[in-house]
């Protein structure tokens, strides 16, 4: 029987899941990828975390609990700076090891990317690899597939949205919001999906060309420096000029999320901004009524656009 690796899908499988199925599966390792986050998820997450982690961190741990006796292993790298001014939060530094002490049956199977300490990504990769019980030249090849997959999803993304932007006469709104809070069904799919209900064209921040996003990010804010924080910033400024409001979703209680956010509403002018602060209590009915007032705002603000 073959080796099955989890992957939990929360956090940053929602940045790098082009790069690790294609990995795995490039050196024929079987993966189990646990399924979209329903509320029975999040109330297995809420039991293993503390009341002080974000919601998108019990979330992870939800997936990672669903995770526990379906695999071998589960994949939890730690990721800790990419780069210059690429430092990511610090929940991202001890995943593994807030796992391994709470669930001590678990297996981990992790890489570390931190350039501060020499551990470039493909460095990492090797790592990964090497635990795998492949050799260097098999894993060589699949990262590079990997990362050559990655990048034309990415492409891909980007051309769509581009292609929207310039031939979709709806209103559009601008997501901005870590793709693991975007893109969960459970977490920012609410918000994604009433606003097309709404007749509204949805454009993502973090879906930008990442150089011209750290270049651009300087104009709101030159101190920044968390890697994802920076990439949301900058997207705002590629972006504010074509859309007619924007939407900022955060999770409480994310600390880079308040201080950036605070920024954005502060230093972004002449565009209508609404914050939607997302936590582990059901109903959306307030949600639901403030998008909707929000978007008749800009209804109007377009309307009298075209008039003018």
């Amino acid at each position: 029987m073959s080796m099955k690796v989890g992957i939990p899908r929360a956090l940053l499988y929602f940045k790098y899941r082009d790069m690790w199925i294609n990995f795995f599966r490039k050196l024929e390792i079987d993966i189990v990828i646990s399924p979209q986050t329903n509320r029975e998820i999040l109330n297995n997450g809420l039991k293993y975390s503390i009341d002080e982690s974000c919601l998108s961190s019990k979330v992870f741990m939800g997936h990672v609990e669903y995770l526990r006796d379906k695999c071998d292993l589960i994949f939890i790298p730690r990721v800790a700076k990419t780069g210059k001014k690429q430092e990511l939060c610090v929940k991202f530094f001890g995943l593994s090891d807030i796992v391994n002490n709470t669930f001590s049956e678990v297996k981990i199977l992790d890489y570390n990317h931190d350039v501060d300490k020499r551990q470039s990504e493909m460095k990492a990769y090797l790592d990964l690899g090497l635990k795998l019980g492949k050799s260097p030249m098999q894993i060589l090849k699949a990262y590079t597939y990997a990362f050559k997959c990655k990048l034309e999803k990415d492409k891909k993304r980007l051309d769509k949205q581009n292609e929207l932007l310039l031939f979709d006469d709806k209103l559009k709104v601008l997501i901005v919001s870590h793709s693991y809070n975007t893109y969960d069904e459970y977490i920012g799919g609410p918000v994604v999906n009433y606003l097309k209900e709404l007749n509204v064209t949805p454009i993502f921040a973090d879906i930008v060309d990442k150089k011209l996003a750290n270049k651009e990010a300087n104009n709101i804010s030159e101190k920044i420096y968390w890697a994802y924080n920076r990439e949301l910033l900058g997207g705002i400024e590629v972006y504010k000029d074509r859309v007619d409001g924007i939407i900022l979703i955060t999770t409480f209680p994310c600390g880079p999320d308040s201080l950036a956010n605070e920024m954005i509403t502060k230093r972004v002018k002449n565009k209508p901004i609404i914050t939607i602060i997302l936590d582990e209590q059901d109903g959306s009915a307030g949600m639901i009524t403030r998008i909707e007032s929000f978007i008749d705002i800009l209804q109007i603000r377009k309307a009298r656009k075209i008039v003018k």
